[in-house]
């Protein structure tokens, strides 16, 4: 059985822990991402709420964390990173984290979440390129990566370059 909570910092050594181990082997991985959940933590874009672990066989085996970020004048949200243990991926606990974190992101009233990551992932999930919402894509990004979801019909339009938290150091 596997449980989606909010992350407690009981839980913080484990976390670290797992996305240092899924990012070990990532194709797309500078293999710091587990240093920059821990400097997301302590940032203002940080959203306890929206910092999610999976628990099955009575251990974290996945984490997700979405960030705030702006376009123009409007706060949007950042999927990043999204990490499974290597022996848990292929069974949908990433899939699981990213529907849940949606269900809260639209409940806490964001209209837009961003991700840069695999143009064959994450558009099952409703993700687009960015720019056909109205993100303009960032310098050395592909554009097939930068993505973007209108999680609420009636969020105003995005119109501008996506303005990172500082931690992202983009």
């Amino acid at each position: 059985m596997l449980l989606i909570r909010q992350e407690t910092d009981s839980d913080l050594d484990a976390v670290y822990t797992l996305i240092q181990t899924a990012f070990a082997t990532a194709e797309h991985s500078d293999g710091t991402e587990q240093d920059l959940v821990v400097a997301l933590r302590s940032s203002d874009a940080f959203i306890p709420e929206l910092a999610l672990v999976a628990v099955a066989d009575a251990k974290i085996v996945g984490h997700i964390m979405f960030t705030k970020a702006c376009a123009g004048s409007q706060t949007l949200l950042v999927l990043a990173p999204l990490a499974v243990l290597p022996d848990y991926q292929q069974h949908g606990i990433g899939s699981a984290l990213i529907r849940e974190g949606h269900r809260i992101a639209k409940e806490l009233g964001y209209g837009y979440i961003s991700v840069l990551g695999s143009d064959t992932y994450y558009p099952r999930f409703g993700y687009q390129p960015a720019v056909q919402l109205g993100l303009e894509v960032p310098a050395g990004i592909p554009a097939a990566n930068f993505m973007a979801l209108k999680l609420r019909p009636e969020a105003p339009p995005l119109c501008g370059a996506l303005q990172y938290a500082k931690e992202f150091g983009l």
